[in-house]
């Protein structure tokens, strides 16, 4: 009997994207045979989930699940390939179950959410044969849990592709859903200049710069200039410097707000599907040319 190791088990899940279990069990009774394993679990999975797993998953939704008492929540961003698919009740209820096992759990990270019993089995294998049945790629993207200073707060638009959840502290329950919709309409970086890196403002500076430099004006006005710009910058991305969506003046500043609620704004994380994934964009044209070139090479 070969011995069955942890990269072995690693190299065929790549392949096949199987649970881990049933990859070590594929394994085993192959004797370490990597292609007949591979073959084992194509046969179990419908052949469907080895060729979904390369295949890149941009679309989804976002869930949230928050306790009775408001205190405790998470929210949490789960992959698929298509918007049909993401609007499947299937894939809908894995999003869902996910956000609860988050909020009660609190797991560390997706590796150990994935190992959380759902079903009659875990979080991974109720995956996996998801992905198997529907044919489609499916990834848990990443999550965030929440132990509220106040009360949680949430937020979900344009078919659960934004997704907010805030931790408010005082103000009345029309407060809250006016602060996560906000944040779902303008989408802040931070919460206030703190939140915003270094980097980010030294990039406005010096582009500020050079706009000034090249309009002509003096060296001894750059820094000032630069310096006024970055904090026009800071009042647009942060949620305390942005002006209320449904500020009547159109004036009146979150911070302003909240000050008038006798509130405060402990935290918020905001969900946007997809967000930083880059999208493989097929060019048919272009796939059917280089076919014909092809073709032509052969000939």
């Amino acid at each position: 009997m070969a011995a069955i190791t942890a990269s072995m088990v690693a190299e065929l899940r790549g392949k096949t994207d199987a649970p881990m279990m049933e990859c070590k069990k594929a394994l085993t009774e192959a004797d370490g045979d990597m292609a007949k394993a591979e073959e084992i679990l194509r046969v179990k999975l419908g052949n469907k989930a080895s060729k979904a797993a390369a295949r890149v998953a941009a679309e989804g939704i976002v869930a949230i699940s928050i306790s009775a008492d408001g205190k405790t929540g998470a929210i949490i961003e789960v992959n698929s390939e298509t918007d049909f698919v993401a609007k499947n009740d299937e894939f809908i209820a894995l999003a869902n179950g996910c956000a609860a096992l988050v909020a009660d759990k609190n797991p560390a990270d997706v590796a150990a959410l994935s190992e959380l019993p759902m079903g009659e089995g875990t979080v991974e294998s109720t995956r996996s044969a998801l992905v198997g049945k529907i044919g489609e790629n499916m990834t848990i993207r990443r999550f965030v849990r929440c132990a509220a200073q106040g009360k949680l707060v949430s937020y979900i638009h344009g078919g659960a592709k934004v997704g907010v959840l805030v931790d408010v502290v005082g103000g009345d329950e029309q407060l809250g859903k006016d602060l996560a919709m906000h944040i779902a309409a303008s989408k802040p970086k931070s919460l206030d200049a703190s939140g915003v890196s270094a980097e980010l403002l030294d990039t406005e500076r010096r582009v500020a710069i050079e706009k000034a430099r090249e309009a002509g004006k003096p060296e001894a006005m750059l820094e000032k200039i630069a310096e006024g710009t970055v904090q026009k910058y800071l009042k647009d991305v942060t949620l305390l410097g942005q002006v209320f969506v449904k500020a009547e003046d159109g004036k009146q500043t979150i911070e302003q707000l909240l000050k008038a609620k006798g509130a405060s704004v402990a935290g918020f994380t905001l969900y946007i599907v997809g967000e930083g994934i880059e999208k493989k964009v097929d060019d048919f044209a272009a796939e059917v040319a280089a076919q014909a070139a092809a073709a032509a090479a052969k000939k």
